[in-house]
């Protein structure tokens, strides 16, 4: 959600600059936006609406010359996404430009207060606020960009991660950030500044990573300093991180998504390497090692995420109370931090995040740590904000998702889950040998089970296309499916705009089986498991009132395959790894159907990858 992409030094910026906004792209945005410092007491800025492409467009012919600049994707908050107010945004004298991502939540106060003091403003935003803020206080009491910014900040309720230009001081870039991710990249050209390791991977692996309300003065010369808003020095081990460009390309497929569902076999097997023995009788999870005495007396797991890690989270749920024993909630991080929920010394919270950055979840962190409860994180990004602020946890180790709509890192953090039950239950002395070893040795397998369904992609895609027609979807489950049916109805509303609901199967009596008709689609995950009884019978009841019936069915099954309009077939595995082999083929589902709508797969309208605002 927004993007910052920042350079100084010795190359040209704006090349640096515009690449980079190409690969924030992912993270959803409506404009974008450049500001270059060719020499002292100029600032060019240029900006649109659309596109990073139209903006090229719109630069093309102009002075881009400049070894200092800053970029920005924008996902609007406050004003509608046109040119206006995109950013860079400027002072109202043009000294200073200034690129934002968060909220600044009492903007309204300051511009009031900066309109009495003479200033005009040309955007709805509340990033022009802030950047005439930190303008006003400069003039006023003539001090340094440093200090000007650090007194602004003190004054701003709200997220952000800023990064800002005088052009009266082409030596210097200043940014800081508060609940909103920025990392500063260490090279021998110059210093790269951006809101995740993606835009500057090319550049530089070096990483450093400032923490919430500390500003950053970077240097033309290389060198950099970080304090925190009462100007104390804050010292920062630079981290190298391992990211991989050629994660960052299609590789020949003609969407992320799609590159990234064929990724998960290689990608799961990262994330168990390390973590789950060769002699298939444990699973090591050092975190769960270091920390076995607080986790084996927590009276409570909370798990706390959004979205596709909610769903994961509910799988979780099931695996930690199965193995280990301990009771489980599942809470949206959006409720639970304004809920007052009741949270304290004998609970772990379990906080899930792709991005390490959702703001939601990093605010129930807060009030769970406050209220004494261990926290143990579960996140993707290497030095990622969650990662930083959680007294533990796991990286699921997937790799860089660049496609809006998750899928690799979904079936990821369900595996690092149940890897985690497994390891805990170990510890506790809650699993026989026998028990671990038959689901270690199942737990590896599942990657070359998601091989065999990817073979059936070509099936998928023609089945795909029969259900573009379709306004409405129903998706049902019981036990560890029904998560996988919130998942698959999620991934195809996201991206297909298809309204689709999840729901257990033994509800649809209970008001949704009134929907039913011959033309709502209704897909079935229908496993062989200990309910499978049951879901025969819940499907008799669509299918007598007219549904057309789409089974996720194991393989030989011929008994749901009779009675469903389609199905796909899906290796066996044990019920509670089954979600890991399931949710693929409704990934390829969801995607086939976009695609064969001609929509936008990897950047559906109005969504971000990364929910860096409430």
């Amino acid at each position: 959600m927004c993007g910052i992409v920042g350079y100084i030094g010795r190359k040209q910026a704006y090349p640096i600059l515009i690449e980079g906004l190409k690969r924030l792209e992912y993270r959803g945005y409506d404009s974008a936006g450049v500001a270059l410092m060719p020499a002292k007491n100029i600032i060019n800025v240029y900006k649109s609406a659309g596109k990073v492409k139209q903006l090229e467009a719109a630069v093309a012919g102009c002075d881009v010359a400049g070894c200092a600049g800053i970029a920005h994707t924008r996902w609007a908050t406050h004003g509608e996404p046109n040119k206006e107010n995109s950013h860079p945004h400027c002072s109202m004298g043009g000294r200073l430009a200034l690129v934002h991502n968060g909220i600044i939540e009492n903007y309204a106060v300051l511009k009031e207060k900066l309109t009495a003091e003479g200033y005009a403003f040309a955007s709805d935003t509340d990033t022009e606020v802030l950047v005439q803020l930190i303008d006003y206080i400069q003039k006023k009491g003539n001090y340094n960009l440093v200090t000007a910014v650090q007194l602004a900040l003190k004054e701003v309720v709200g997220a952000y991660a800023i990064a800002v230009m005088d052009r009266e001081n082409p030596e210097m870039i200043v940014a800081a950030r508060k609940s909103s991710p920025l990392v500063i990249g260490l090279a021998d050209d110059g210093l790269y500044l951006a809101s995740d390791a993606t835009p500057i991977i090319e550049h530089t692996n070096r990483m450093v990573y400032p923490d919430d309300e500390e500003v950053a003065a970077l240097y033309k010369d290389g060198s950099y300093r970080i304090m925190n808003l009462e100007n104390v020095e804050c010292c920062h081990e630079a981290q190298t991180v391992a990211l991989n460009i050629g994660q960052l390309q299609k590789g020949g497929f003609p969407h992320f998504m799609i590159k990234e569902i064929y990724d998960q076999p290689e990608c799961l097997a990262d994330c168990m390497r390390g973590r789950v023995m060769a002699d298939m009788n444990r699973i090591v999870i050092s975190a769960v090692n270091n920390y076995k005495d607080v986790l084996m007396r927590a009276k409570r797991f909370i798990i706390v995420a959004c979205g596709t890690s909610w769903h994961a989270g509910l799988i979780g749920k099931q695996l930690i109370e199965s193995f280990c024993r301990i009771p489980v909630e599942v809470e949206y991080a959006s409720e639970f931090r304004y809920r007052n929920p009741v949270v304290g010394k004998d609970d772990v919270v379990i906080a899930i995040s792709q991005s390490g950055e959702t703001a939601d979840t990093l605010a129930a962190i807060e009030l769970a740590r406050e209220r004494g409860a261990f926290i143990y994180g579960i996140c993707n990004v290497v030095g990622s904000s969650i990662a930083r602020a959680t007294d533990t946890g796991s990286y699921i180790h997937v790799g860089p998702e660049i496609g809006v709509a998750s899928t690799k890192a979904f079936t990821g953090q369900v595996t690092v889950l149940a890897m985690f039950a497994l390891a805990l239950a170990q510890v506790q002395g809650k699993i026989s040998g026998e028990q671990m070893k038959e689901t270690i040795e199942e737990l590896v397998s599942v990657p070359d089970k998601i091989r065999e369904v990817l073979k059936q992609d070509d099936y998928i895609n023609n089945m795909a296309k029969v259900f573009t027609y379709a306004h409405n979807f129903i998706y049902l489950g019981r036990g560890y499916a029904f998560p996988v049916a919130l998942e698959g109805a999620l991934k195809l509303k996201e991206i297909s705009y298809i309204h689709a609901e999840g729901y257990p199967a033994a509800e649809m009596k209970h008001g949704p089986i009134a929907l039913i008709d011959m033309n709502m689609p209704v897909v079935v995950i229908a496993t062989k498991s200990p309910l499978y009884e049951k879901v025969v019978s819940n499907i008799q009841e669509i299918k007598a009132r007219g549904g057309k019936i789409l089974a996720v069915i194991t393989e030989g099954d011929t008994v749901i395959k009779e009675m469903a309009d389609y199905s796909i077939e899906v290796p066996e595995t044990m019920e509670c790894l089954e979600s890991l082999v399931t949710s693929v083929p409704l990934q390829l589902l969801a995607y086939h159907i976009a695609a064969n709508k001609g929509l936008d797969v990897d950047k559906p309208r109005n969504l971000a990858k990364s929910v860096t605002v409430e």
